[in-house]
């Protein structure tokens, strides 16, 4: 198995002309511009057709509502994070030693989910994050365990490990309970190394 075979998430609708998918991109980027600029919440159809230079019906055209904006927006970050993943620079990348990779991924993760957490919530009141997306995670730590040569149930194991990088699980670490983002990463790392430790040697004292 190798990283090529990660589900990925689409690009766009299947079959879109060229111009089309310009267009698409276009908004999409005026979104995310407005969302690093203002918050998810001061992002609207009016305030993306403004961004992008277009009428407001081509935006609900596009993305029909706010919510299925919210969720392409989503993807369409999520893409550029695989893309990362799959062939950016190592550590993340391809390159580095399977468990360098397993930390980076998790570090990469921990930060992507903290910091679309308002555009993941925003984005569950449509499709939310796409069934690819979540795939992707999962067979990319799967990968990783098995390149480890990590004993046991990997699906269950994989499942695990992603499960304290979820954004609501973050969100409540982070904004409720006070945790900072190193404490979270160092906790995580640890997991893993307890994950990853051959059978018969002694964790962590």
């Amino acid at each position: 198995m190798t990283d090529r075979m990660l589900p990925l998430i689409e690009g766009g609708p299947v079959h879109e002309r060229s111009d089309a998918a310009r267009n698409r991109v276009a908004l999409l980027v005026a979104a995310r511009a407005l969302v690093e600029r203002c918050g998810v919440a001061g992002v609207t159809m009016e305030a993306v057709a403004v961004e992008a230079g277009v009428g407001k019906g081509t935006v609900f055209r596009r993305f029909e509502n706010r919510a299925g904006l919210m969720a392409a927006l989503l993807n369409f970050s999520e893409s550029a994070w695989q893309d990362e993943v799959i062939s950016g620079p190592p550590p993340l990348g391809p390159g580095a030693e399977p468990l360098d990779r397993l930390l980076a991924f998790g570090r990469s993760r921990l930060r992507l989910n903290v910091t679309h957490g308002e555009l993941i919530e925003a984005a569950s009141q449509s499709f939310g994050r796409s069934y690819a997306a979540r795939s992707f995670a999962a067979m990319h730590v799967r990968y990783l365990l098995g390149a480890l040569e990590v004993d046991g149930d990997l699906p269950m194991l994989a499942t695990a490990l992603l499960a304290p990088l979820e954004a609501v699980i973050l969100d409540r670490q982070v904004r409720i309970e006070g945790m900072d983002l190193e404490r979270v990463d160092a906790a995580w790392t640890d997991l893993v190394r307890r994950v990853v430790r051959p059978t018969g040697v002694p964790g962590p004292s």
